[in-house]
């Protein structure tokens, strides 16, 4: 019972933690406190959160295994919910606040602007990911399948930083870029040195047993 009750509060403050950007912006916009481009803020802002807790839901797997605690991976759903739903905001945003739902004018820039596009890839490619988050999920896909499926998330993590660098190299700001692609190399190196491939490989060449 305890150790039930300290998870639920893990969670819940994890929960807590991870709604309080949507809390601030909320806040922020109704009080008139983003500065002298709400708009503007809203759509950075909200990207920002979604490349942040990509990148965090991705590393939970490694800190699982390099720390020992295999209770982290109870974290990893509510973790990438919380990406999609921050990618939807952000998406909506841009939607509503740039482009004031002109869907024509939506698709238009989508076609036209090859960062826009990046970007609306990956939200696609990431809903399939939130919409089989679930157990159910799992058993009705088949652990391998479902497996497979979620490996999208790295594409989609490729595409966030891509569409992250080309919306900053209109101003040659590069240094967050920069900090997300470093991340990201470190994670998907991990991933890629752990993978049954990899190990099969280094088998072959004598290297291990």
């Amino acid at each position: 019972m305890r150790n039930a009750l300290q998870h639920g509060g893990a969670k819940l403050a994890l929960w807590l933690l991870a709604l309080a950007p949507f809390v601030w912006l909320v806040w922020g916009a109704a009080n008139d406190a983003l500065g002298a481009n709400p708009a503007e803020y809203l759509i950075r802002a909200s990207g920002d959160w979604t490349l942040r807790l990509l990148c965090i839901t991705l590393a939970v797997t490694p800190l699982r295994v390099m720390l020992g605690l295999p209770e982290l991976l109870r974290f990893r759903r509510m973790l990438g919910l919380f990406t999609y739903f921050y990618v939807v905001l952000h998406l909506l945003c841009y939607s509503w606040l740039d482009m004031g739902f002109e869907w024509g004018d939506i698709a238009t820039d989508i076609a036209k602007r090859p960062f826009i596009l990046v970007g609306f890839t990956a939200c696609v490619l990431l809903t399939p990911l939130a919409l089989t988050s679930f157990h159910r999920a799992i058993r009705w896909l088949g652990a391998k399948r479902w497996q497979a499926l979620h490996r999208l998330v790295y594409a989609v993590a490729l595409l966030a930083v891509l569409h992250f660098f080309w919306m900053r190299a209109g101003k040659s700001d590069f240094a967050e870029v920069f900090v997300y692609a470093a991340v990201l190399f470190v994670l998907l190196a991990w991933r890629v040195f752990h993978s049954s491939l990899w190990r099969r490989l280094l088998r072959s060449v004598g290297f291990t047993r």
